[in-house]
Order: structure tokens, then sequence, then C-alpha cells
């Protein structure tokens, strides 16, 4: 039997932090990226990829918002801008790896999947909103849309000088909609491109019908949901970094090959890791081998094929 991984790729995969964000400069990125994929395809695993959408959905959104103050063009609300950026990146990562696959010789169909992730309507994160989406408002602006729209703002201080900016909640993943269609499609041997930048958030409501969430959910923990009820053997995340780092760019640097899980959650209980960065990263990993997965990888995609670089978390040590 094939082995079943689920790979997560990172935002530098698509769009890079010195770029604009031209298709062609998305397009190249993606090629480049999914490349480092034809190891773990030749080596004979079903994948299911996800990725993530920050800068795009920002993107859209601050599309959203010049198209009704320059045209009167009402604004979607955030779950569908979140699908917007699914069907686009995913249509995107879909035409590619064909070409990728074509190039290297192998024939495999590949799908892509708009994929609602359900949420709890009771989060406390609906309560304590924190992520932070679309563009920088002065004051003023801000105010008349948390009046109008009932939006919530945060001020920031960025380069461009200070402003406020939307914040939405980031309610935990508590189920694929689709599951059981991306699994029997994995399991066909069809690549599928599936929870894309965390998902669309839903709720269930009272009377079981399917409602749109005002928030984001976070890609990683998504990914590793996702990967944990298709039973993968092992979750990827690939990140701008080969390693995962205790006391990241300080002078006691230091890289981790391996991790147990035990250590993993003693090094978070002493905040060895970023919140803003690695330690979602390494909360997913650890809830994909809770839930029985095998192994989970932390490396930059370039790495990948090199099995010397990144970082493993399984349940024990390896001999």
């Amino acid at each position: 039997m094939n082995k079943l991984a689920v790979v997560a790729l990172g935002g530098n995969a698509l769009l890079r932090g010195n770029q604009v964000g031209t298709i062609d400069e998305q397009e190249q990125n993606t090629t480049d990226t999914l490349e480092n994929l034809i190891y773990l395809i030749k080596e004979g695993y079903n994948l299911v990829i996800s990725h993530g959408n920050g800068p795009q959905v920002g993107n859209i959104l601050m599309r959203n918002d010049a198209g009704e103050q320059l045209y009167g063009i009402p604004q979607m609300p955030l779950d569908i801008c979140v699908a917007d950026s699914q069907g686009g990146i995913g249509y995107m990562i879909e035409r590619m790896l064909r070409n990728v696959l074509r190039k290297h010789g192998i024939d495999r169909e590949v799908c892509c999947l708009v994929t609602p992730v359900i949420v709890d309507r009771n989060d406390p994160a609906f309560t304590n909103p924190t992520k932070r989406v679309g563009r920088i408002y002065d004051k003023a602006q801000a105010d008349a849309l948390a009046a109008e729209k009932g939006w919530i703002f945060k001020e920031e201080v960025k380069d461009t000088g200070r402003g406020w900016r939307r914040v939405v909640p980031s309610p935990t993943p508590k189920g694929i909609l689709n599951i059981k269609v991306i699994d029997q499609l994995v399991r066909q041997g069809i690549i599928v491109i599936a929870s894309g930048g965390g998902g669309v958030p839903v709720y269930i409501d009272e009377e079981k019908n399917i409602r749109p969430a005002e928030a984001v959910i976070d890609k990683d923990s998504a990914s590793a949901l996702m990967a944990a009820e298709i039973k993968a053997d092992e979750f990827y995340i690939l990140t701008d970094v080969p390693y995962v780092y205790l006391n990241y760019k300080k002078p006691n640097e230091q890289k981790i090959e391996f991790l147990n899980y035990a250590d993993t959650m003693k090094y978070i209980e002493q905040g060895m890791f970023g919140e803003g960065n690695m330690a979602p990263k390494i909360r997913a990993c650890l809830n994909f081998i809770e839930r029985g997965g095998k192994m989970s990888v932390i490396t930059e995609a370039t790495k990948l094929e090199d099995m010397s670089y990144g970082t493993k978390i399984t349940m024990e040590y390896e001999d």
C-alpha cells in the first residue's frame, strides 16, 4: 500500500516577501515549490496538498473595499473571499503541478477542492478576534467602518506609519466538511489540493444548516486535522527554514533534527518557539501525532528530498 502524506505549503511557496504578487511571480514560485514534491511522488506517495492564502485573501479584501468605495459594488463576506482565494490558488497549483508532472513523465491526476472547515460558533476566539486582515485604515475610516459594518479594528504600526486594521477570529478547526471525498480521491492515487488557507470557515446551526463564519482558520491546524482524519502516515509543513531551532536567531541558537512528543510539549511550555511563527506549526504537528500520525516534518521545500534536513517529530524518538 502506498504511503499517504499531507503537505502544507507555506506562504513563501507562492509569494516571496520582496515581491509584489504578479501572476508571473506566483506561477514561477509555485512551479519551483512543486518540483520539490516530485521526490515524494516518485517514491509512490499518495498526496494531499494544502496551502496558505494570507497575501492573496488580503488582496481580495482590498479589491472588495476599492470596488465598494469607487463603484458601489457590495462587499462580499469573508467566507466568500476565502473560497475565492481557494479556487484561484488551487487552480494555479493544479495547473502548475500538471505541467511539472508532464515534464517528469509522471501520469497522475490532480484535483482541486474548495473545502469548507467546521468551527464551533461558541469558540472563545469569536469573543477575542486577533487575526489581522485587509488593508490599513486611518482612525476616521476605521471608526466609520466599525459603525457601519460592525468590524473590529486594532491599532498597529507599520513602516508607512500608524494605522488601524480589521481583526477577525481564528477559531480551532473541528472537522473537514468534504473529508470523505478527499479520502476517496487520494486513495485512488489522485493528488488532491484541499483545505487551502485553512479552509472556508463554517458552523452548523441549531437546525443543522451550514452557516458561514466571519473568521479565518490557521492553515497548519486545518491541514493537521485533515491529515489525521484521512489517516495519513506523514504530515509535512514546508516553511522558509530547514529546521526547527531552539533560541532562534540568538547566539545560542540550536537546530533540532528529532523531537519526541514529550520533549516538544516541554519546549512549548517553556516558550522556546515564537507564537507568531513556529509555535502554531509545532502544535499542528503534535495534534497530528496525538491522533495517530506516524511522523510530522517541518522543513524548507528545497530540502525535502534530502532527509538529513528537516525536524522530524514522532511520539517517541526513532531508533
